[in-house]
C-alpha cells in the first residue's frame, strides 16, 4: 500500500462520510487529513478510527485497525504490509506528526445483560496487535515488523495470520 500512496494527502470532501466518522481527537483537522489519505484506496483491514492529539506543537496519531472482517485473506506477511503502508501513509500525509500508534482489536462478547458502560463495565473489544513507531523511526518499521522488536501481538491472532485468515 505504501507505494500507492502519494506524499501529500489527496483532498477531502465534507460528503466523505468515511473520513467524517472515522476521524476523531482533539486535532480533528489533521486526523481527517491522514484518514482522507489512507481511505483513498482500498484497504484488505477495515481502519476503524484515526485519532489526533496536540499538545502545543506535539501531535501523536492513532490509527485502530479491526482485526476481523478483512476485506480479502491475510497472512502475516500481507498483514505486515498493510501495517507498515498505513503508518508510512499517515507519516507522509502529514510529516510533522510525532508518533505513530497502530492498534488492532478484536470484539468481544460481553452477554446479555452484562454492564459495558460506567464504573462496572465489561471491555467491549481486544486489543491483539499494537505498535508505536515514532518519527525518528519511521523508516524502520517494515524491518521491526518483520523482527517483531517492540511490538505486541495476541499469540492466537498471530497464529491465526500465520496461517492466513479472512478475519
Amino acid at each position: 500500500m505504501a507505494a500507492t500512496l502519494g506524499l501529500t494527502a489527496p483532498a477531502w470532501s465534507a460528503e466523505d462520510p468515511r473520513v467524517l466518522q472515522r476521524s476523531t481527537g482533539s486535532d480533528l483537522a489533521t486526523a481527517r487529513r491522514i484518514a482522507a489519505a489512507l481511505l483513498a484506496h482500498p484497504l484488505p483491514a477495515q481502519l476503524v478510527r484515526v485519532r489526533c492529539e496536540r499538545v502545543g506543537a506535539h501531535v501523536d496519531c492513532g490509527l485502530v485497525v479491526s482485526g476481523v472482517k478483512f476485506h480479502r485473506p491475510l497472512a502475516l506477511a500481507a498483514w505486515n504490509a498493510e501495517i507498515a503502508g498505513l503508518i508510512e501513509g499517515a507519516f507522509a500525509a502529514v510529516p510533522a506528526v510525532e508518533e505513530v500508534d497502530c492498534w488492532a482489536t478484536v470484539p468481544l462478547d460481553a452477554g446479555r445483560g452484562i454492564v459495558v458502560s460506567g464504573d462496572f463495565a465489561k471491555p467491549t473489544a481486544a486489543t491483539v496487535f499494537s505498535i508505536t513507531v515514532p518519527r525518528a523511526q519511521r523508516g524502520a518499521v517494515r524491518a521491526r515488523l518483520g523482527s517483531g522488536e517492540g511490538i505486541f501481538w495476541d499469540p492466537a491472532f498471530r497464529a491465526a495470520l500465520s496461517k492466513g485468515t479472512s478475519g
